[in-house]
């Protein structure tokens, strides 16, 4: 539905604010309790923004430090995530992913390998350059790491089958619907509303702000949400540019991470045309557009593991902004998502520097919401 109309007006049970992957897939989980669940994006289309603009990947689990939201929640996520693909058709592929090293970097792969190890990825696999040249001769290394759980999906794919799940079990979309405005009540949160040219209030008994690079925009108009629960945001944009002709590897191939990322790495689309990225660049605000003055850097990147990169034709692909927590040169922060029992505030859950693995983590953040909220009435 485009808008908020007249039927859409009123009491709910639960509002989830933004229709990316992270805020369908609660959406989904609180109708699916029977709940009577609204869904608010501000785009006239859902899974428009983070979500759309990323490498489609479905990681292991492996970067992140033991304990750690963004652990704990990509591995759980990892396998929910497949399972719903193949129980509601999603295209996906369990390609697998080497991440790789040179010669002075092999301390630094031993010590990803131990990361993965303690986050329950079980199944990482040590290769000396001879293996790992033996299963994509193209690579320059001196030794990689395969993960043969990490895989691509189709992100479109996947949002329109958790709307189709979230609305199988009664849940409402509003697209063009902003919120521009809302306030703390003793029933709940009342939320204003802006769409069609008119403002319409909507109350509600809980409210989920999953508004991705919003998010803190969205926060810092409720009345009554306490300042100190509203963290500062940061943006880091990333841009890819795309390969032409046939990919050389089967898998995707990663670098050592680099401060803010995961380093330019080669990733694959479901039809095999593989793109590089993203770097990072740090922005004041969000900016998607991408200068093909950066495809130098890009060849300079790739080169170290993948030296025909300098004969390849690229061209520019699109940017994605990532909504993180923490600036150049901090301790990379983790999930933020924080519910009455953390902020104070009855009914409300709210998602801050959801950036990867979100998507990911999507369908094990979504339980993870549905366990802060109290039980439905």
């Amino acid at each position: 539905m485009s808008g908020i109309e007249s039927d859409a007006a009123g009491d709910f049970d639960a509002v989830v604010i933004g229709a990316g992957v992270v805020g369908l897939a609660i959406a989904a989980r609180l109708a699916r309790e029977g709940r009577e669940t609204l869904v608010l994006e501000a785009e006239n289309i859902y899974g428009s923004g983070v979500s759309s603009r990323n490498s489609e990947v479905i990681h292991a689990g492996i970067y992140y430090p033991r304990g750690s939201l963004k652990a704990r929640m990509c591995v759980e996520g990892r396998q929910a995530l497949y399972t719903f693909c193949e129980s509601h058709g999603v295209a996906h592929r369990r390609c697998g992913k080497l991440i790789v090293a040179g010669p002075g970097e092999l301390d630094e792969l031993r010590a990803i390998e131990r990361a993965g190890l303690a986050n329950g990825v079980a199944d990482l696999r040590w290769l000396d350059r001879a293996e790992a040249l033996a299963l994509e001769p193209r690579l320059d290394c001196a030794a990689a790491l395969l993960s043969p759980s990490t895989g691509i999906v189709d992100s479109h794919g996947l949002m329109t089958a958790l709307l189709g799940e979230a609305q199988h079990h009664g849940a409402m979309l509003a697209v063009g619907s902003r919120v521009v405005g809302g306030r703390i009540t003793r029933r709940g949160v009342s939320l204003d509303v802006a769409a069609m040219g008119e403002t319409t209030r909507i109350e509600a008994r809980t409210v989920v702000n999953a508004a991705g690079l919003g998010a803190q925009q969205v926060a810092r108009g409720i009345a009554g949400i306490p300042a100190d629960a509203i963290p500062r945001e940061r943006f880091a944009k990333g841009s890819y540019v795309a390969l032409a002709g046939r990919s050389p590897f089967t898998r995707l191939v990663y670098p050592v991470p680099e401060p803010g990322g995961l380093g330019v790495h080669l990733t694959l689309d479901l039809g095999g045309q593989a793109k590089f990225g993203p770097n990072v660049e740090w922005v004041d605000a969000p900016d998607f557009d991408v200068d093909a003055s950066c495809i130098p850097a890009f060849r300079a990147s790739v080169a170290r593991y993948w030296p025909g990169i300098v004969d390849a034709e690229l061209q520019p692909g699109y940017a994605g902004v990532r909504p993180k927590l923490s600036g150049p040169g901090e301790p990379a922060a983790d999930f933020h998502i924080a519910g009455p029992a953390d902020h104070g505030v009855p009914g409300l859950v709210q998602l801050f520097g959801i950036e990867s693995p979100g998507l990911t983590s999507s369908l094990a953040i979504a339980e993870l919401v549905a366990s802060k909220l109290a039980p439905p009435p």
